[in-house]
């Protein structure tokens, strides 16, 4: 289950980092759990199937990867139904890992 995102529920930039980042992984698991979708994120993206784990650790690609959500409102709709959230906090989401400052 997608943690729930909400800006007034966690005014610490620890646990909004923390909820965004979970939310993007939650994003890739449902990208990459059926083929189609995971076929068409890999072709856009120009990664292997075999370097998403490793991607995965990294705020920039997570934040590609709900850029990548947010552009298609089929595929972001389909996610928030799935996992009972608000598109809305895609969105939120992304913007927090936006803000990150870059790792060094």
């Amino acid at each position: 289950m997608t943690p729930q995102w909400s800006g007034s529920r966690w005014p610490d930039p620890e646990e909004r980092r923390a909820a965004a980042t979970d939310l993007a992984i939650a994003a890739l698991c449902f990208i990459a759990a059926e083929p189609e979708r995971l076929g068409r994120f890999l072709a856009l993206t120009g990664i292997g199937p075999e370097a998403i784990r490793e991607a995965a650790r990294e705020p920039e690609f997570l934040l590609g990867v709900l850029d990548y959500l947010a552009a298609d409102e089929t595929l972001l709709l389909a996610f928030a139904n799935q996992d009972g959230i608000d598109p809305e906090q895609v969105v939120q989401a992304r913007d927090v890992l936006a803000a990150m400052p870059p790792d060094d």
